[in-house]
């Protein structure tokens, strides 16, 4: 009954069946370019100019097809990034690495430390967050990470430095903060090399987060509806190291059109998140229209060689 209702839900629902079949891979003799354009329909409601591309969204697909940058490729493993961090940075800027693995089944559970983070290095959101290990239920943790380890994630949105990401797990401590929660996550939208902003992500363990803009004067930008929604004298604490980790952004970015640079920032500390070329893959809803369009100026597609 409840396979007949998804169904009759994902017919009524043309969104929900184009982004269903093209993550389940239904899609995948599609060329880049038409499933791009159907699954931007589906997702965005809207047609993707790809001739004269001015959002956000739009350049993000742009993207996808014409810059080919080999370095994506080891930017987006999230083992391999992890190598060029310490080349670019410095290993101090590094969350620890407990170990990697190239299945579950070498995974020794035993030997895991009580809180520790399992990550796929292949894709987004393949995370298992354990903050004790005692209550953890490892098979069905191991089953979560057999499925993810068998997806390739550009068969969704098309993003191609993934497409021959070998899948890989690694094992990190758990960063928390003093009151046993996720620290907020900073991310910095940089184009073509300059770090325009910061967006705040915070509460992500109450099922809702929030996400606030701020420049580097630490101004909020009511850039989405958090932004617009928040007090006329709404803030959140700045981080004494905040020159630095925009600082950090604008050397990680240098050469790229749009990255985003995912940092942590917690116990006077600063640790690499990851790079982010394409944001929600492109298909971001929560940007107000006008701060989509504001974003898309910035990318220059002239200076990028097809």
């Amino acid at each position: 009954m409840v396979i007949i209702k998804t169904i009759i839900d994902l017919i009524k629902n043309p969104r929900k069946l184009v982004a269903k079949l093209g993550n389940k891979g239904f899609l995948c003799w599609l060329p880049d370019e038409q499933y791009l354009k159907l699954l931007y329909r589906a997702e965005m409601g809207k047609k993707l100019d790809l001739k004269n591309p001015k959002s956000f969204n739009e350049k993000l697909q742009w993207l996808k097809l014409y810059d080919k940058n080999p370095k994506y490729v080891r930017l987006v493993d999230k083992y391999e990034v992890r190598k060029y961090i310490s080349e670019i940075l410095g290993e101090e800027y590094l969350i620890p690495l407990i170990d990697v693995y190239n299945s579950v089944d070498e995974i020794d559970w035993d030997k895991l430390p009580e809180q520790f983070v399992l990550k796929c290095t292949h894709g987004s959101g393949f995370n298992i967050i354990c903050k004790n290990k005692s209550a953890l239920n490892i098979d069905v943790a191991k089953k979560k990470l057999k499925k993810w380890m068998k997806k390739n994630w550009y068969w969704f949105g098309r993003e191609w430095p993934y497409r021959n990401v070998k899948p890989r797990i690694i094992c990190e401590p758990l960063i928390k903060t003093n009151d046993d929660t996720l620290p907020n996550d900073y991310k910095f939208h940089c184009f073509h090399g300059e770090p325009d902003n910061v967006m705040v992500c915070m509460e992500r363990e109450s099922g809702e987060p929030k996400f606030y803009f701020f420049d580097s004067k630490w101004n909020l930008l009511r850039y989405n509806i958090s932004g617009i929604n928040a007090p006329h004298d709404f803030t959140l604490p700045k981080p004494e190291r905040i020159d630095e980790m925009f600082s950090i952004a604008k050397r990680l970015s240098e050469g790229f059109p749009f990255v985003r640079v995912d940092l942590y920032y917690e116990n006077d500390k600063i640790y690499f998140g990851e790079l982010t070329f394409y944001p929600q893959s492109g298909f971001d809803p929560n940007l107000l229209p006008e701060t989509d369009l504001l974003f898309g100026d910035k990318i220059k597609l002239d200076k990028i060689k097809k």
